[in-house]
């Protein structure tokens, strides 16, 4: 399963971004051979439409769950749409290694 993490810089060190569209990067997480993969969001200065363009992009990476801390008012129905599951981290002290940590559990 691939997991898309929200993150602040490119570095397991990093802590999560709590902005889902806006963030600085993802991580991509693979929970079957354990491989992380950091891309920057490419959408992040765009004027408008950055979550449906996450949305759309974070698809091609067959991701089953998205992990941040805030997500938009219209993401929830796109995500929905993908069968692809949101979980809300309320906690923006908690670094990406700290998180595959917990999905490793």
């Amino acid at each position: 399963m691939i997991v898309a993490i929200t993150s602040t810089g490119n570095s397991s060190d990093s802590f999560i971004d709590p902005r889902f569209g806006r963030c600085s990067f993802f991580v991509f997480y693979n929970t079957e051979t354990k491989e992380s993969v950091f891309q920057p969001n490419p959408f992040k200065d765009n004027d408008e439409g950055v979550g449906v363009a996450v949305v759309d992009w974070i698809s091609a990476f067959s991701c089953s769950k998205i992990i941040s801390g805030q997500f938009g008012m219209k993401i929830k129905p796109l995500l929905d749409e993908n069968r692809i599951q949101l979980i809300l981290v309320n906690d923006p002290e908690l670094t990406i290694r700290q998180i595959i940590n917990l999905l490793s559990q």
